[in-house]
């Protein structure tokens, strides 16, 4: 859905959407995210949602979109600047899994969302992907073209990888910054 076309009104309503689904998830997970409870919680119409979103999984993963472009704008606002490329990614990366483990149960029931292969969900994951590789290039837009790009495009990997791993209980999600850094790191070892 093109949100730039939303009058206010409507985009206050999808924004309370959102934050209704976001609160659900972040107090039950992925199961505590019903339709109608939103519904409730936003002090919206069942319907109402689905004209915004074609599903749960439509909806958790718009409200990563959101996520994701809030997290860009405040990191290309302030990249990290201090240490090396490596040290700088790091910082963005830690600062992200921090997030995940304040609220573990809505981060879950995010990445398990975007797993969908939902038409709506395949577009959210394609925006949410080029917004974190946005976010993974700001603290080296320094380095030549290609070899931040690369790194960027490895580290993305890295990130649904481990992100994949957490929710389906084969990696803690202290393991999903370890294993990130250690990718920046490598990556970036030669890197100012």
């Amino acid at each position: 859905m093109d949100t730039e076309s939303l009058t206010v009104s409507q985009a206050a309503r999808r924004e309370r959407v959102i934050a209704a689904a976001m609160e659900l998830g972040t107090d039950g997970g992925y199961e505590a995210v019903q339709m109608r409870d939103v519904a409730t919680t936003a002090g919206v119409a069942l319907g109402t949602i689905y004209r915004y979103f074609s599903s749960k999984d439509h909806l958790l993963a718009a409200s990563m979109v959101d996520w994701s472009q809030e997290l860009r704008e405040r990191v290309e606002a302030q990249p990290p600047v201090e240490g090396t490329a490596a040290d700088r990614v790091v910082a963005v990366i830690r600062g992200v899994t921090s997030g995940m483990e304040q609220h573990p149960k809505l981060a879950a029931a995010v990445v398990n969302a975007v797993t969908a292969s939902d038409p709506q969900v395949v577009a959210c994951q394609r925006e949410i992907t080029a917004t974190i590789m946005a976010v993974l290039a700001a603290p080296i837009a320094d380095l030549p073209d290609d070899e931040r790009d690369g790194v960027v495009r490895v580290l993305a990997h890295v990130w649904n990888s481990t992100n994949l791993g957490w929710v389906n209980g084969w990696l803690t999600v202290g393991q999903v910054g370890d294993d990130l850094e250690q990718a920046a790191r490598l990556l970036l070892r030669d890197a100012p």
